[in-house]
C-alpha cells in the first residue's frame, strides 16, 4: 500500500491540482486511488473524486475526534492501492498555537509521510532554508519528498534542484513548470466546481498528463510505500425500520454534499432520490427532501424559469414535508435572491429576501445549541452543542419578526450572529452545513423524523377512510 499527504508551505501553491493530476494519473497506472480532503471543503474533493474515480472523504479536527479520524481513514482507505490526503492551507497553519489541528498534525496522527508542494516563483537558494526550517520545526513530522511547482523554465528547475541536493536530503520528486493547463477554473468564491464544468474530465485528464510528465512517479511510490495494513472496519448496517425517500437535489446549482452523509442517510433507511432543480419540471414522488449547498445565484435565470417545480416544491412545504436545506438550499427556498443589479424569484416557502454581498457574511467553524423550535430535537432536556461549517457571502432580509430559529449561535454567524436554523411547519433551513459524525448523526435524526411524519399521515389516512 501507498499511503501520503500533499501538502505546501502556504495556500494558493498549486497542491489541490497537483493532487488531482497525481490521484488521476496513479489510477491511470490501474491503482485504486482513494482520495482524502482535510478540513470542511467541498469544492475540492468534487474533483478528487472524479480525478480517482472515487468518493473523496472529509478528514476534520475540529468536528472528529482522533478515534474517529483514524477510523475513517481507515474505513475508507483499506481496500485501496494509494491513500492521498490532500491538506489544507500550509503545512503548519491551524487554529490555535500548538497546531494541533494542522496538516503536520494529521500527517503524524495518520502516520503518513508528507510530500511538499512548493510554489517556486522567483526562488533559487532560498528555497534551501525554507525546507530545512520546515524539518526542524518537527523532528518527529517525515518530510518524504518536496514537488518544485510553477517554475519559470528549465533553466529554473535546474537550479533549484542542484540547491535542494546540495544542502537538503529530501528529494525532489517532481518539477512542474508554470503552465495554463494547470490552472482550474475559478468564479466568484473559489474553484469552479466540477460538477458545474462541461469539461472538468478532459481538463482532469491535462492535469494528469502534465503530472505524470512532471512528476516521477515510480519515486513517489517507492518513498509512500507501507507494508501495515489498514484496520478494517465492522460493516455498517442499513436500518431495518420502514425505508423512506428523500428527494435531493444534485445539479450545477447544487453540489455541496458529504459523501459520508449519503451513506448515513442510506444506513438510517433512507432511499436517495436526486433530481435536477434546472431541469426536472416535477418534484419527484418522496416522503422527504434535502436541498443542500451550491451556487444558486450563479444560475438565477434558469432556476427561477424553472417556475413549475419552485411551485411544487412550495406546495409541499405548506403541506408539511420534511424539508431540510443548507446554504444554498436556503437562498432557493427564500422569496427572491438578488446579486449584481439582478433579482430573481426562487420558491418563496421562506418569507425573507436574499442578497448578495462582495465578503464573507458568515466563514469558518460554528457551534450551535439546539432550540426547542428544532423539529428533529431528541426529547432529551439537555441537547449537546453541534459542531459544524458555515461560508456564505449572502444574507437573508426582511424576515417576519416571528421567525423561528432551530439553533442558537456559540460561534459563528448563521442567519444574524445569535440564530440560525429558519423552521417553517416541518422545514429546516439553515446557513450552517452539517456533517454526520459521531457528534452530529444529522442523518438519523431526519430520516427518523421522515419517518414519524410519514407514519403520522398514514394513520391519519387510515382514520379519515374509516
Amino acid at each position: 500500500m501507498h499511503r501520503f499527504l500533499i501538502s505546501a508551505a502556504h495556500k494558493s501553491s498549486g497542491k489541490t491540482t497537483v493532487s488531482i493530476g497525481l490521484a488521476a494519473a496513479l489510477k491511470a497506472r490501474g491503482l485504486v486511488v482513494q482520495p482524502f480532503k482535510k478540513g470542511p471543503d467541498y469544492i475540492d474533493p468534487l474533483w478528487l473524486g472524479a480525478a480517482a474515480g472515487r468518493r473523496c472523504r472529509n478528514l476534520d479536527f475540529f468536528l472528529s475526534p482522533h478515534e474517529e479520524l483514524l477510523g475513517q481513514f481507515a474505513r475508507y482507505g483499506a481496500e485501496a492501492d494509494v491513500c492521498l490526503v490532500e491538506g489544507n492551507k500550509g503545512l503548519y497553519d491551524g487554529l490555535d498555537l500548538e497546531g494541533s489541528n494542522s496538516n503536520a498534525a494529521l500527517a503524524k496522527l495518520l502516520n503518513l509521510p508528507v510530500i511538499l508542494v512548493l510554489d517556486a516563483r522567483g526562488m533559487t537558494r532560498g528555497i534551501a532554508p525554507l525546507i530545512l526550517g520546515y524539518q526542524a520545526f518537527d523532528r518527529d513530522l517525515k518530510i518524504a519528498g518536496v514537488i518544485l511547482n510553477k517554475l519559470g523554465g528549465r533553466r529554473h528547475e535546474s537550479k533549484l534542484r542542484a540547491v535542494v541536493e546540495h544542502y537538503t536530503d529530501v528529494p525532489v520528486i517532481g518539477a512542474i513548470q508554470d503552465d495554463r493547463r494547470m490552472q482550474l477554473v475559478e468564479r466568484h468564491l473559489g474553484l469552479m466546481p466540477a460538477n458545474e464544468s462541461r469539461a472538468a474530465d478532459r481538463h482532469i485528464a491535462e492535469i494528469a498528463e502534465v503530472v505524470a510528465a512532471s512528476v516521477d512517479l515510480d519515486r513517489l511510490m517507492d518513498i509512500t510505500r507501507t507494508e501495515v495494513a489498514l484496520p478494517r472496519p465492522a460493516p455498517q448496517l442499513v436500518s431495518s425500520e420502514a425505508p423512506v425517500r428523500i428527494a435531493v437535489a444534485q445539479d450545477a446549482a447544487f453540489g455541496f454534499y458529504y459523501a459520508d452523509d449519503f451513506d448515513a442517510l442510506r444506513f438510517a433507511g433512507a432511499e436517495v432520490v436526486p433530481f435536477d432543480t434546472l431541469r426536472d419540471p416535477h418534484l419527484p414522488a418522496c416522503d422527504g427532501l434535502f436541498i443542500g449547498g451550491g451556487f444558486p445565484e450563479a444560475f438565477l435565470d434558469r432556476l427561477e424559469a424553472n417556475a413549475g417545480l419552485r411551485a411544487e416544491i412550495l406546495g409541499a412545504v405548506e403541506d408539511g414535508l420534511p424539508v431540510y436545506a443548507e446554504c444554498g438550499g436556503l437562498m432557493y427556498l427564500s422569496r427572491s435572491i438578488a446579486w449584481r443589479g439582478k433579482e430573481a424569484r426562487m420558491v418563496g416557502a421562506i418569507a425573507g429576501d436574499v442578497v448578495m454581498h462582495d465578503k464573507p457574511v458568515g466563514r469558518g467553524y460554528v457551534i450551535l445549541e439546539p432550540t426547542r423550535e428544532h423539529p428533529w430535537r431528541a426529547p432529551a432536556q439537555t441537547v449537546p452543542t453541534l459542531r459544524a461549517h458555515e461560508f456564505h457571502y449572502s444574507s437573508i432580509e426582511n424576515l417576519p419578526a416571528a421567525t423561528r430559529y432551530a439553533y442558537a449561535m456559540k460561534r459563528g454567524h448563521g442567519i444574524d450572529g445569535t440564530h440560525d436554523g429558519i423552521v417553517y411547519k416541518n422545514l429546516l433551513a439553515s446557513y450552517t452545513h452539517l456533517r454526520a459524525t459521531s457528534g452530529c448523526d444529522w442523518p438519523a435524526k431526519f430520516v427518523r423524523h421522515v419517518r414519524a411524519v410519514k407514519q403520522q399521515r398514514s394513520m391519519e389516512n387510515q382514520r379519515c377512510s374509516s
